[in-house]
């Protein structure tokens, strides 16, 4: 039946009636009462359109005059009841094909009978009278169904694990909490215990549901079911991880006391009781902080303490498992439920799950822990340390593998890894996958299944294939010839593949998702490593061939950069662990990330000497800076002045002569007293005297606040320079500030016959070594070499009297990696004719040379490692004789020496 435009309840617009579109109710026999009504009705039903779609059972169907019949799958359910009122709205739902006018057979029979009430609020019958109600149970209808909706959301987000929670705005950590059974490769998700939800939650799927096509028939046969009683429930699993951190929002503005470091930061290490078992992995942590500027036997005097109890292996089924944790610490005098103490941890949990369990609680305690979960780590509180093994070196360490930096940086294989095989447990998911991306060719996953006792009782159809294709490649071979290296996630979120990758300089992949990096917090890993997701792993391939070949030579450079300066060593890991506490404690000369992410690393640059970067000599070209243009030369004294012939005034007054002499300080060390003002040389730069305390052969490289130029001219009192040898040297440091500059070059080498280092002043064509006598380098030295170097070898220097050059030049090739700098061919620079009955040179000493050989060994040792570089380079000026007129040369008074 078509209703006219009147009874429509149509307005008259001076229009044709007829060409208007017509609306058509649920029931032909109501009258229609308000247009207006029909309109705010749509709005309400569109927004409904979702809630009633999921109740309405079709089919539904539509009848028009020419009695054809439409199902409902041609339109979406609102455009069932309503249409626009008017030809200037356009219905989204009524598709064009559709014939006007058109009557809709109303389907309430079947519908269910709980939603009969709620057409009847659509529909313009004499129900619903005034528009106060109708709009009154549109918004009540309009809440209900939020509060549907919000049940839904609910059902599932109690069924998805603490991380997602936490961490709702990161989709790796969108994992659904689910129980597995054990299969021979992947595990097969299994409702969740005592809940058997009509569909399972569906944000992120599991990496074995994507690679579930690809899964042979075979390999998804279930296995024994006893591992599966063996899991324990997430109950268990959360009252283990409640218990452990009890003190999850410690931060170091709440759980640590700083006032314990009002007198400096300084380390306590708690003397080892009677019986204690102490593994030689954290004896080697030990002695790397009694060995650092950090530490004090004085409890009273500590900022932070370490317990002599070994808390590294926290594997109950491991042999160096300590008993009786809680109760030794508990017992501690200064324990304090934990404040102001680190605990250093390796490894956490035991089989089958692997919690992060360490048997005793934490308290208040700084975690530095390997293999952190981002779910329990404290951020700005614990910090995450790399896993390493026992064989890791104490000091000093391995160097990078990377010597040639070829471009473009091609390798024979663009990923590789060799690691075992886990047929059942945690972690087993990326590895039993990892061979369907390889192929043979330029991507080489290898595993293997021999491993373990019980191997061959869970074995799979692929594990002889595997276990063969294994011992076909050799491991160093394919981490020294592959752009990549993939680090997937073993028991543990860490691997030992981390550090052997960044070692070769093979870029890292990372599937080891809610892993916290080793030293996130101020180490960006981006410029190093690709971050993968383990449920994305048939991407990696694509994922690495898009990496451009420039990217890859910044990686593999970054790489070589982070192991040499925070991983190779044991202590390293160790100081750049402390370091990082105190940059907390410090906050307001922290370093920035600049400082950690760049040449030479963190643990060189002291931020008490400056927070600003271009300060530091090592920034110059990065920030676009240069030096200042002018130096202070600082003269070592030790002999009395008697006249005005003396070697020292001599030198004053060449010095003085430089256009770029800012001034000169004499250190006066010598035990006569200090001579009157009128006894020195008249100068047109300022002239200080400092008569030392101390009166120490390393007094001399002591930062005092009245050198405020860049460059510093280091000179013995003895020694011989013009003023055109002092400009010419300036002007080469000025290209090289990071380095030392100078003129006496020695060198070094191994003598193997005595299985020491050797030192040689002979005339070489090499050399390794500047010393201070006669040379510029920057100001930080001075502050680096009195508060870096430990206080045991400038005891040393100062009871020898000797050594304190070499000492400075195994400190800046240490920082710089690089030799120093000689210039011009100058090989003598010492003052040959002393004053008769003058105090003689320490150079005529016979002990001398032998007392410089013992420095040697022992500056390397403290180090772990030799810094010092051979260099065959030599700078002299460029006209430096050549036969040109003498007056067309700049430093004319160089080749007449």
């Amino acid at each position: 039946m078509r209703l006219s435009p009147d009874q429509a309840g149509e307005e008259s617009s001076g229009h044709d009636p007829s060409s208007e579109p017509q609306v058509f109710p649920l029931n032909s026999d109501s009258k229609s009462q308000n247009a207006e009504l029909w309109i705010e009705s749509w709005h309400v039903f569109t927004s409904l359109q979702p809630f009633l779609h999921h109740f309405l059972v079709p089919p539904f169907s539509f009848y028009s005059p020419s009695s054809t019949l439409y199902p409902l799958s041609l339109l979406p359910p609102p455009s069932l009841l309503l249409c626009p009122l008017s030809a200037s709205h356009t219905s989204p739902f009524l598709p064009s094909f559709l014939p006007s006018p058109l009557t809709v057979i109303p389907p309430s029979y079947l519908l269910p009978p709980s939603f009969h009430h709620l057409l009847l609020f659509l529909t313009p019958a004499a129900h619903m009278q005034a528009k106060k109600r109708y709009l009154l149970v549109s918004v009540g209808a309009g809440l209900l169904f939020l509060v549907y909706l919000w049940a839904l959301q609910v059902g599932e987000f109690q069924q998805q694990p603490y991380r997602y929670r936490q961490f709702p705005q990161y989709p790796q950590y969108r994992q659904e909490r689910q129980y597995y059974h054990q299969s021979q490769d992947v595990y097969q998700p299994q409702p969740l215990p005592q809940r058997t939800p009509s569909r399972p939650p569906r944000h992120w799927p599991e990496s074995t549901e994507l690679l579930e096509p690809y899964l042979e028939g075979g390999e998804q046969e279930e296995d024994s079911p006893q591992l599966h009683h063996q899991h324990t429930s997430p109950r268990e699993r959360r009252a283990i991880r409640d218990n452990i951190y009890k003190n999850k929002r410690c931060r170091m503005e709440t759980c640590f006391d700083f006032a314990r470091c009002q007198s400096g930061f300084r380390i306590y290490i708690y003397p080892p009781q009677r019986g204690d078992e102490i593994s030689e992995t954290y004896q080697k942590i030990l002695s790397s902080i009694e060995e650092s500027r950090f530490h004090t036997t004085d409890p009273s005097r500590a900022c932070l303490f370490i317990l002599a109890v070994d808390t590294l292996d926290r594997d109950q089924l491991s042999a160096q498992y300590v008993q009786n944790v809680r109760s030794r610490i508990q017992n501690l005098p200064t324990w304090n439920d934990g404040r102001n103490h680190i605990i250093f941890n390796l490894y956490s949990g035991t089989w089958p799950d692997y919690t992060e369990d360490l048997g005793f609680e934490v308290g208040q305690a700084m975690l530095a822990k390997a293999s952190a979960d981002v779910v329990n780590f404290r951020p700005n509180f614990d910090i995450s340390i790399p896993l390493f093994s026992k064989d890791h070196p104490l000091k000093g360490g391995g160097i990078g593998y990377l010597t040639l930096n070829d471009a473009p940086p091609s390798r024979k294989y663009q990923l590789v890894f060799k690691g075992k095989r886990y047929l059942t447990g945690i972690g087993s998911e990326t590895r039993n996958a990892l061979y369907h991306i390889h192929n043979e060719e330029d991507i080489i996953l290898l595993t293997t299944c021999k491993h373990g006792k019980d191997w061959e009782k869970h074995k799979d159809s692929r594990c002889d294939r595997d276990n063969e294709d294994y011992s076909k490649f050799d491991y160093q071979e394919l981490l020294h010839n592959s752009s990549f290296c993939l680090v997937p996630r073993g028991r543990r979120l860490g691997s030992f593949r981390f550090l052997e990758a960044l070692q070769a300089a093979c870029i890292p992949v990372i599937l080891s998702n809610g892993w916290e990096l080793p030293f996130s917090e101020v180490i960006d890993w981006r410029k190093a490593a690709i971050i993968g997701d383990e449920r994305l792993l048939l991407q990696v391939p694509s994922i690495i061939r898009s990496v451009g070949r420039d990217r890859i030579l910044g990686l593999r450079q970054q790489t070589q950069f982070l192991w040499d300066a925070y991983f190779s060593s044991v202590a390293k890991i160790v100081l750049t662990t402390l370091e990082i506490i105190q940059d907390r404690v410090d906050s307001h000369i922290s370093r920035n990330r600049l400082l950690w992410n760049s040449l030479p690393g963190g643990l060189y640059i002291l931020p008490q000497y400056s927070t600003d970067p271009a300060q530091y000599p090592f920034y110059y070209a990065m920030l676009g800076k240069s030096p200042s243009q002018q130096f202070t030369a600082v003269i070592h004294t030790v002999t009395p002045l008697q006249s005005q012939i003396s070697p020292v005034v001599k030198l004053i007054i060449a010095v003085a002569k430089s256009k770029f002499c800012a001034q000169i300080v004499v250190l006066w060390n010598c035990d006569k007293p200090l001579p009157p003002r009128n006894k020195w040389p008249s100068t047109s730069v300022p002239l200080s005297v400092i008569e030392g305390q101390t009166k120490t052969m390393s007094s001399r490289f002591f930062p005092h606040d009245i050198i405020v130029t860049d460059a510093v001219l280091s000179l013995d009192e003895d020694s011989v320079l013009s003023t055109n040898e002092v400009d010419f040297a300036f002007i080469v440091w000025q290209s090289f500030p990071e380095r030392i500059v100078g003129y006496p070059a020695r060198s070094h080498y191994w003598d193997s016959s005595r299985s020491h280092w050797g030192y040689t002043s002979k005339w070489t064509n090499d050399y390794s070594m500047v010393l201070t006598g006669a040379a510029f380098y920057h100001r930080y030295y001075h502050y680096l070499f009195t508060h870096y170097i430990a206080s045991s070898l400038l005891t040393m220097v100062d009871r020898m009297a000797n050594c304190e050059d070499i000492l400075m030049n195994f400190l800046v090739s240490a920082v710089t990696k690089q030799p120093p700098i000689k210039v011009t061919q100058k090989k003598q620079y010492k003052e040959t004719m002393m004053t008769q009955g003058s105090k003689a040179s320490r150079w005529a000493d016979p002990d001398h040379f032998a007392q410089r050989q013992t420095c040697m060994n022992a500056f390397s040792h403290w180090l772990g490692f030799m810094p010092l570089v051979h260099s065959q380079m030599r700078l002299d000026p460029v006209l430096f004789r050549d036969q040109v007129s003498i007056l067309r040369k700049k430093y004319r008074d160089i080749e007449r020496l």
